[in-house]
C-alpha cells in the first residue's frame, strides 16, 4: 500500500529543517498574534498561551478577554484587551465588532477555550468564525462549541483544530463523515483516516494518540513522537506562531512547531 503522504519525524530533529533557517530574525516581522480566550470564572488559559507564544518568538501578541475580568487581569496581563461579557461572565455576542476589527490587526487568531459554557458565545465563535479571513487556531473547550455545526470549522481553510481523539470523533461523526474514527485503531489505520479526512476537509487536524503527535492537512499527516499528558493549549500556541510565520507552508509549520 502507498504511503507517501506519511511523514514520519523523529523527536528533536525537524522534518523540514529549512523552516528553522528561514524564520524572522526580528520582532517586526515575526508576525501578530491575537489570542482570545477566558470567562469571569478562569483565565489560565489565555494567559498562559500568551507566556508560551512569547517564548516561541511572536512578534507582538495582543489578548483579548470578557470585560468581565478587567478588573482581575488588567493590572497584570500586558496587552490585554476587553470587550463585552454576558452576564454570567463569558464572551457576548455584541463582541463581534471588537474581536472582527481585532483579527484585522493579526496575522492569525488562537481561540484557547476556557471559555465558559454560553450560547451567545456559540453565537459569537460562529460569526467570528464566518467573517474573519484571518488564520484561526482552536483548542480545548473551543473545539466544542461547534460540535452543533461543525461544518463551520471543518469545512474552512485556514482553520487548525488541536483537539483530543474524542473531539475529533465527535466532529466527524456530527459531520456525518462516512468512515467512523475508533480509539482501537492502530498506527496505520489513524494515520490512513487522517489522510482521508483532511483530503475531504480543507482543515488542519493536530491531535495525539499511541505516544505520537499527528499533524494532518491537505491529506498529508506527519508523526512526532509525544508522550506529554497535558499537551493541547502548549501544542496550539506553538502551532500558532509557527503558521503565522510560514503561512504558504502550513503543514511543515505545524509539523516542525512540534519540536
Amino acid at each position: 500500500m502507498d504511503h507517501t503522504y506519511w511523514h514520519k519525524q523523529l523527536a528533536g530533529k525537524p522534518l523540514f529543517p529549512d523552516l528553522e533557517w528561514s524564520r524572522p530574525q526580528t520582532r517586526h516581522t515575526a508576525g501578530k498574534l491575537l489570542i482570545v480566550g477566558g470567562n469571569l470564572h478562569g483565565f489560565a488559559a489565555p494567559a498562559e498561551a500568551y507566556q508560551i507564544a512569547t517564548k516561541a518568538g511572536a512578534g507582538s501578541i495582543r489578548v483579548v478577554l470578557p470585560d468581565s475580568l478587567q478588573k482581575t487581569v488588567g493590572t497584570f496581563l500586558e496587552q490585554a484587551f476587553f470587550v463585552p461579557s454576558t452576564r454570567s461572565g463569558s464572551l457576548a455576542k455584541s463582541a463581534l465588532a471588537e474581536l472582527l476589527e481585532q483579527t484585522a490587526w493579526a496575522d492569525g487568531l488562537l481561540l484557547t477555550g476556557e471559555l465558559g459554557r454560553n450560547s451567545e458565545t456559540a453565537v459569537l465563535l460562529e460569526s467570528l468564525m464566518q467573517k474573519t479571513t484571518s488564520a484561526v487556531v482552536l483548542t480545548q473547550d473551543a473545539v466544542d462549541y461547534f460540535y452543533a455545526q461543525p461544518a463551520t470549522i471543518l469545512e474552512r481553510e485556514r482553520t487548525v483544530i488541536v483537539g483530543s481523539l474524542s473531539q475529533l470523533q465527535q466532529l466527524a461523526s456530527k459531520a456525518k463523515h462516512p468512515e467512523p474514527l475508533r480509539f482501537q485503531m492502530d498506527l496505520l489505520q489513524l494515520v490512513a483516516w487522517l489522510h482521508a479526512f483532511t483530503t475531504h476537509y480543507p482543515c488542519a487536524v493536530i491531535v495525539q494518540h499511541l505516544g505520537y503527535v499527528f499533524v494532518a492537512h491537505d491529506g498529508r499527516v506527519s508523526t512526532t513522537p509525544h508522550t506529554e499528558e497535558i499537551w493541547r493549549l502548549k501544542t496550539a500556541a506553538k502551532a500558532s506562531v509557527w503558521l503565522i510565520q510560514h503561512p504558504s507552508k502550513p503543514f511543515e509549520a505545524l509539523t516542525t512547531a512540534l519540536v
